[in-house]
């Protein structure tokens, strides 16, 4: 009989109410957690954060092409680059273990703590400058000559999602903003249902080398589906312009902290003061913004 770690189903609850409100922040703040609280290998962690967030993703896709948030077209030439980004990524995590040895989790982790510090501050340029409501612009012509990028920049963050387990969220969100103009709706929508297939292939991978362990994502599930749940129906009444900021803030910290786990001669000053003043500044961005700013940043 599985044993069930209370400790791992709280984790799986807080992140799935984090990803059911503000659509991000799943496996860049779950692989920091096993990591970092639970002492859990690097590729293990990142191996069985995909597999988990891979079914809780399922649920949340579903749900948003349910409703006609999904932009598919989009969606699938997204996918077009990023699933052989995934299999390529989980192609080097092997080659990489087998070529540097002992000195391998401290390489995961180094390139982890870049994943989620780039995480962290795409998470913070999203929600501080949430871009137009506008749907997507001459969207025929501009969508044909973008088709190029929209796989090759799939394809990035497969590779990156694979190796790290982190970033998926946030910088595909960033993309479909800055590049795409979609509206916060359809960004989340297109989102989930994106990350959705690109982490069955990635976390399929990391089950086939024998880096998922499943009692273990098991238990973060009996957290995070009812967690995620209830974040969705928090997120209609939950401050989003608030709580993105936040997670942009959280994302710096555990990269840091990985930045000092993987041995970076961080000073404690360092560690607390950068999160604490990018948390203030972030708060003047959003007192100063009028209102109407903050209502862009809000799903419609």
């Amino acid at each position: 009989m599985m044993a069930i770690d209370p400790l791992v189903v709280l984790f799986g609850l807080g992140v799935g109410v984090l990803v059911g409100t503000t659509g991000m922040g799943g496996g860049s703040i779950m692989t920091p957690l096993l990591i970092l609280v639970l002492g859990t290998q690097p590729v293990v962690a990142v191996g069985t954060d995909l597999a988990y967030a891979a079914l809780t993703k399922t649920v949340g896709g579903w749900q948003h092409l349910r409703r006609g948030t999904v932009d598919v077209e989009l969606c699938g030439w997204l996918a077009v680059g990023s699933l052989p980004g995934a299999v390529v990524g989980v192609w080097l995590v092997g080659r990489l273990e087998a070529a540097l040895g002992p000195s391998f989790d401290t390489t995961l982790l180094a390139v982890l703590a870049g994943a989620i510090l780039l995480t962290g501050v795409a998470t913070l340029v999203r929600s501080l400058w949430p871009g137009s409501r506008n749907e997507v612009f001459q969207a025929d012509v501009r969508r044909r000559g973008l088709r190029t990028v929209t796989v090759v920049f799939g394809f990035l963050v497969g590779l990156v999602l694979a190796t790290t387990s982190a970033g998926s969220g946030a910088l595909i969100a960033l993309g479909l903003i800055l590049v795409y103009q979609l509206t916060p709706r359809r960004v989340v929508g297109t989102d989930v249902a994106h990350a959705a297939l690109l982490l069955w292939v990635a976390g399929a991978g990391h089950l086939a080398t024998g880096n998922v362990d499943l009692p273990l994502a098991g238990t973060i599930l009996l957290g995070s589906l009812p967690g995620v749940w209830l974040g969705a129906r928090l997120s209609t009444r939950l401050p989003e312009h608030g709580l993105r900021p936040l997670l942009g803030v959280v994302l710096l910290a555990a990269g840091l902290g990985l930045s000092v786990k993987a041995g970076a001669p961080l000073p404690p000053a360092v560690m607390l003061g950068v999160p604490a003043a990018v948390g203030l500044a972030a708060l003047l961005v959003i007192r100063a913004r009028p209102r109407t700013a903050l209502a862009i940043g809000r799903p419609s």
